[in-house]
């Protein structure tokens, strides 16, 4: 029966935290409290819950079962939602304090994070805000297993049970060497660039974007150089190997190695890449993360290329 499940909120973090530390030693040492402790609250929360949630391996730690990893999964949101219920006990209204995990594309972070950190910690300077940059997937994939809250990504092949609210875009746009036919138009077409080579920021999901994008044009390149690294990509095309298409740009021209690239807006029709934020569908956010999006809406809005801040 429902009603006779009987839980404390000191078993569930007792259990969240050795679930993530693989190790009731490791999670006793990070609570500063017994191993015997943590074993004795975890037991009690499967007794409670009539499911076992770990796995215990002899000398070799800890592993979730399937219904554990689930269960852990919703715990978290459960949990910082039970942060944010203490702080409204202690009566520090609008006063944020604590850590907030958020995520963010490897892209975008040098562009919008500096940004973002310098005017929270203004607004909210008992707010601690931590980032993981990643790719697409890997940001998903935090987002499912709750190690961040929210995300700031581009909007590409994002999984279903993610939510996403637009708060900028990111028009593509051409980057050729100074010395190339065209460093000197006021913008390029990307037909007119078919026969030079391309130098592709080679990430997944961007990869395709930028692909399907020339693709869209009627144009079908084959990339002579790739690279995950964007400042690699700006080098290689002020180093003459080149012209590439990116979507952050820089404040300057000048590359890591010293070189210069030229900016050309893309002539073409193409739309511009969204900028959202993502979380899981049907959560309610905690008040750190609400503060986070609301000033990511703030500082953003009105913005058509947010590296030009």
């Amino acid at each position: 029966m429902a009603g006779d499940v009987n839980f404390t909120l000191v078993q569930l973090r007792y259990f969240a935290t050795a679930a993530e530390a693989c190790s009731m030693t490791a999670a006793a040492q990070q609570l500063r409290v017994s191993q015997s402790a943590v074993s004795t609250a975890v037991s009690q929360l499967e007794h409670s819950l009539q499911v076992q949630l770990l796995i215990r391996h002899h000398a070799k730690g800890l592993s979730l079962t399937a219904a554990g990893s689930r269960f852990l999964q919703e715990l978290k949101n459960f949990l910082a939602h039970a942060d944010d219920l203490a702080e409204t006990a202690r009566g520090l209204g609008t006063r944020l304090s604590g850590e907030l995990m958020i995520g963010c594309f490897l892209s975008l972070s040098p562009f919008l994070l500096p940004r973002l950190f310098a005017g929270l910690a203004e607004q909210h300077p008992d707010l601690r805000v931590q980032a993981i940059e990643g790719e697409t997937e890997e940001l998903q994939e935090a987002l499912l297993n709750g190690r961040c809250e929210l995300a700031l990504m581009y909007e590409m092949d994002l999984a279903e049970p993610l939510t996403t609210e637009q708060v900028t875009v990111a028009p593509p746009y051409v980057i050729v060497p100074p010395r190339h036919r065209f460093a000197k138009r006021k913008g390029v077409r990307i037909a007119e660039l078919a026969e030079d080579p391309f130098v592709l920021y080679d990430l997944p999901h961007s990869r395709e974007y930028f692909l399907s994008l020339t693709e869209s044009t009627g144009v079908s390149v084959q990339p002579r150089y790739r690279s995950s690294n964007y400042e690699t990509v700006r080098s290689l095309v002020a180093n003459g190997q080149g012209y590439s298409i990116l979507n952050q740009r820089p404040v300057r021209d000048t590359t890591y190695d010293g070189g210069q690239v030229v900016t050309l807006p893309l002539l073409d029709p193409v739309p511009p890449l969204p900028v959202v934020l993502a979380y899981l569908r049907n959560t309610r956010l905690t008040r750190r993360a609400q503060a986070f999006a609301e000033f990511c809406r703030e500082l953003l809005r009105g913005e058509d290329r947010p590296a030009e801040g």
